[in-house]
Formats: structure tokens, C-alpha cells, sequence
């Protein structure tokens, strides 16, 4: 039992991006009454639509790697644009959200205390189409800076479901966070890839926490529309153009359309398709990427 119990805390260990773990919130600013029509956002995760490329092009596992679809708990966005066309540039579209920033870690950063959560089909941001531009949207930009999922993994022949959390965003201040039931003070600012992860062994809880190498982050349209290195902005193309008039009078719900994909994916040193950070023997298995694999934004 002792020697399980090292080898475990090996796996734990070796593992080394973030949950507030509370009810997701749907931020609603001032309205023109409580009937005005909303422009409302939802977060969807799907392991059946498309796993892509940084271009957006159907991406294959390559040689040597492994991967898993990961069951997600909830995510958190920092930035919503829509873009006329595959020629407009990042920030020359409509911007409809952009969460609170802070310098209290030094550089300017995604400031996590304020950032909204929400789960699967729950609401994650509205705002009144009053004011939003009229116009015709082709395209939709989400800057995504927290996800939290659960994944499978192996440790001492036995199997065991484990929480990750991951920051995303091009940079973010933490003061505290929660995985799944453990708390984590960080009280600085961390670069995107900065994860935790919790597990329960023997009734324990483990927790650790690392720096991923990188994440995937999808944009069909990157030749003629780039993004910043480590912005995490993920690009989708609606399949049928968001037409605002301006003259509404019922509710728009964007969807928000993720693929999670075979989106955790890691070097498998064994090659059993299993993630297993460590066996006691070999070096274990390492991340390679922990990015979301696709947008595909619909409306309604």
C-alpha cells in the first residue's frame, strides 16, 4: 500500500487552467426596459463538431500523441467581436464585451475576481440590441481565458477521474481559484497555459499545478485576419450571417458553439491511448495541448 501510495503521489506530482466554483452569471447591463430584445451568449461543448488547426483546417493526431475528449464543467470568455467579413481586423468590428482588467500584478491582465463563468447552455453574457451597431455579421471572435473539464487518467492500473483548470488569456491576475473542491492562492498574474489540476485518492485530495507549453487556438480566417501570439481569440464563421436591423423585438441568442474534440491531448509514452502522467518507472506521459479545437457559432 505505501509504495501505491508514492507512486500515486508520483503521478499527482508530475501532473505539475481554473473554476470559480459558484453559479455561473449572466451579466445583463443597463436595458431600456424590461421587455427591450437582448443580444444574449451561451457557451455549448461539443465532441462531435470538428477538430481544427490554429488555421481551421481538420486537424490529425499525430504520431506518438494520444488524446481524450474532455468533459467540461464551465469556461469563462474575456472578449466577444463580431467581424463583418474575413478582411476585418481584430477590434474593427462590433465589440460587444470586454471584461475587467487589472495592473495589480504588474502588467495589464485579464483580472479573473471579475471574470464571468458560465456552464453548458446557461447564459454567459446579454446586452440590449439597442446597442449594438446594425449590420451584417459573418463572422464571430471569442477571446476565451478559463476552462475547467474533467479527464480520465491511470495511475497504478488504476483508472481515476481528475479536474483541470486552465488560464488562457493572453495574461491573468488570480488572486484565488477552485478547481473542484480545492482552493488555490496564486495572488499574481500568470501567462496563458497556467493550469491546476485535483484528483481524490484513497479519499484524498491531490492538488498540483503547471505551465503547458501552448494551446490551439483556431482561425479559419488567420491570411487575411491574424491574431496576437497568446491572445486565445478563437474565430468562427456563423453559417448563415447575423443580420441586426436594429429594429428587433424579440431576443438574439448566439451560440457559442465549442469543440472539446480529442482537445486534451498528450505525448503517450506507452502508446495504450491512456493518459498516464506517471507509472513509477517511465518518465510518464506530458500535455501537449489543452486548447479548445474549434468555433462554431449558430444564432437564433
Amino acid at each position: 500500500m505505501n509504495k501505491l501510495l508514492l507512486t500515486l503521489c508520483a503521478t499527482v506530482l508530475i501532473f505539475s487552467a481554473c473554476s470559480k466554483d459558484e453559479d455561473p452569471i449572466t451579466a445583463t447591463p443597463s436595458s431600456t426596459g424590461p421587455a427591450a430584445p437582448k443580444l444574449v451568449f451561451k457557451f455549448h461543448f461539443d465532441s462531435t463538431l470538428t477538430r481544427l488547426d490554429n488555421f481551421g483546417n481538420p486537424a490529425i493526431i499525430p504520431a506518438g500523441n494520444a488524446t481524450q475528449s474532455p468533459r467540461f464543467n464551465n469556461m469563462s470568455a474575456h472578449y466577444i467581436e463580431f467581424a463583418q467579413d474575413s478582411n476585418t481586423q481584430l477590434g474593427n468590428g462590433e465589440i460587444i464585451y470586454k471584461g475587467a482588467e487589472t495592473t495589480a500584478g504588474g502588467p495589464n491582465a485579464v483580472d479573473f475576481d471579475q471574470a464571468i463563468v458560465a456552464g453548458e447552455g446557461v447564459a454567459f453574457y446579454s446586452k440590449p440590441l439597442s446597442q449594438v451597431a446594425p449590420g451584417t455579421y459573418d463572422w464571430l471572435r471569442v477571446s476565451l481565458t478559463y476552462q475547467n473539464y474533467d479527464i480520465d487518467f491511470m495511475a497504478a492500473s488504476s483508472m481515476y477521474t481528475g479536474t483541470l483548470a486552465s488560464f488562457v488569456g493572453f495574461n491573468t491576475y488570480i488572486s484565488n481559484y477552485d478547481i473542484n473542491t480545492q482552493n488555490v492562492a496564486v495572488n499574481d498574474d500568470k501567462s496563458q497555459g497556467y493550469w491546476g489540476f485535483e484528483t481524490v485518492i484513497f479519499s484524498v485530495p491531490y492538488v498540483s499545478e503547471g505551465q503547458a507549453p501552448g494551446t490551439t487556438v483556431p482561425n479559419p480566417i488567420s491570411s487575411t485576419s491574424p491574431i496576437p501570439a497568446g491572445s486565445c481569440v478563437v474565430t468562427g464563421n456563423f453559417p448563415t450571417a447575423l443580420v441586426i436591423t436594429g429594429n428587433e423585438t424579440q431576443d438574439i441568442v448566439v451560440n457559442i458553439n465549442l469543440s472539446t474534440n480529442n482537445s486534451f491531448e498528450w505525448k503517450d509514452v506507452i502508446v495504450d491511448g491512456i493518459f498516464e502522467p506517471s507509472d513509477g518507472v517511465n518518465p510518464g506521459d506530458t500535455v501537449v495541448d489543452m486548447g479548445l479545437r474549434g468555433l462554431f457559432p449558430t444564432w437564433q
